[in-house]
């Protein structure tokens, strides 16, 4: 299929990245050596003007939502739309969370440094998906919360905070867990929090998105040593195998951090040549955006999604996002070639 579903920038590593995780083939007969996760941990730091003793590696962002209980949180806010793994791995290890769901335009600064109200749109179960705010009853971050994570740029509302308001959700007390997986992605990497250190925030990355790395699984926590410690408490031996390391020390370096950006703005200007094409079909965009894919909404959602998808076209459904209702969908940006298919296929089969 045409695929606008997944945010996998192409359909695999650049041909230099295969060359070094290929060259380390030979290696797989022994277990990966703690010297190299320490050499690969300096790279990290330096890649993020940090020390190293601020890096804990992992096998893809989802290890490290999968560590999020272990900070003991006794009421964690997450703030939605956003990705919903966060909340679930809290959940299921019986963490108490709180939903805060953003109005549109989705922006943080409605609730970074508010203080919490008692009649808050923000319930301890959940709250409830689709429910306006009124300005009464403005969604608000539990001043009890502990815990609260963010992502930055936002999956799949594409807004980027600012850093000020991520950095507004401090209190003491508590930890603020910014989801980064998409920051590479965004020209700059403006409103990153990634080079800088406090002790209360931790700052997620993925390689997955830019270097199309899915089956590989590599990521890392950036954060005080004390915090990493808490996450790193009872994993398993040799978390990580030897390809692992090889491709995050590899997409460390300055070359590929440049090659990164030059990616950036590849995506930057695709997404800039696709919104007004979505609009001229009456289509409605959600903006500011400055992810790698967008949020838009049509009429019968669901319906439009199965009839592209008869044509080969896959789209990503947004309803499974809470905050959200059933007529938004969630667009990969795409090249040119690819988003003509698009756009003929939306025109041929209406809204």
């Amino acid at each position: 299929m045409v695929d606008f579903a997944v945010n996998v920038q192409g359909s695999g590593p650049p041909e230099w990245l295969r060359e070094r995780l290929a060259g380390r083939l030979e290696e797989l007969g022994r277990y990966p050596d703690a010297g190299e996760e320490r050499a690969v941990r300096e790279a990290v730091a330096a890649r993020h003007g940090r020390r190293a003793d601020e890096v804990l590696l992992l096998a893809g962002a989802a290890e490290g939502f999968a560590m999020l209980p272990r900070l003991g949180a006794a009421l964690a806010a997450v703030i939605h739309p956003s990705f919903t793994e966060p909340e679930l791995a809290l959940r299921e290890a019986g963490v108490p969370v709180a939903r805060v769901v953003l109005e549109p335009p989705y922006s943080l600064e409605s609730v970074a440094g508010q203080a919490n109200a008692p009649d808050s749109a923000v319930g301890a179960q959940g709250g409830r998906r689709g429910v306006p705010v009124s300005e009464a009853r403005r969604p608000q971050v539990p001043e009890a919360a502990d815990l609260v994570v963010v992502g930055n740029p936002t999956n799949p509302t594409s807004v980027l905070h600012s850093r000020e308001s991520v950095l507004g959700l401090r209190r003491p007390g508590r930890v603020v867990v910014v989801d980064e997986a998409f920051a590479d992605a965004v020209v700059g990497e403006t409103e990153s929090l990634a080079g800088e250190s406090y002790s209360d925030v931790l700052v997620l990355r993925s390689l997955t998105k830019t270097w199309a790395l899915a089956g590989l699984r590599c990521g890392y926590f950036l954060g005080h040593p004390d915090l990493l410690a808490r996450l790193n408490q009872g994993r398993a031996h040799w978390p990580l195998g030897t390809l692992q390391l090889e491709a995050i020390a590899a997409t460390c370096t300055p070359e590929a951090v440049a090659e990164s950006q030059r990616l950036a703005e590849n995506i930057a200007a695709h997404r800039d040549a696709m919104i007004p094409r979505l609009r001229a079909l009456g289509i409605e965009v959600c903006e500011p955006a400055r992810g790698p894919f967008l949020l838009i909404r049509v009429p019968d959602a669901e319906l439009l999604r199965k009839r592209l998808a008869g044509k080969g076209i896959a789209v990503r459904r947004g309803d499974t996002f809470p905050g959200l209702e059933s007529g938004f969908l969630r667009l990969a940006v795409r090249p040119a070639a690819e988003v003509d298919v698009l756009i003929t296929a939306i025109a041929e089969l209406g809204l």
